[in-house]
């Protein structure tokens, strides 16, 4: 998921530098929400990760420290 967010806004930069190789405010800002859509995107894999993998490590870490 994060790589293909990151493959869609690379390709909106490149349209958007193509389009409009001067400054311009507009261009700003279809960067920038191409940007936090990776964003989002990282956030939510991470989210997910935690979720799937979060109980088993803290159930582990837990037996870990608790025989010490």
């Amino acid at each position: 998921m994060v790589f293909m967010a990151e493959f869609i806004n690379t390709a909106i930069e490149a349209v958007v530098d193509l389009a409009s190789p001067v400054h311009h405010p507009l261009a700003k800002v279809g960067k920038d929400v191409g940007a936090g859509a990776v964003l989002v995107a990282a956030i939510a894999a991470a989210l997910v990760g935690l979720l799937i993998l979060g109980p088993p490590l803290w159930a582990k870490l837990v037996t870990l420290f608790a025989s010490n």
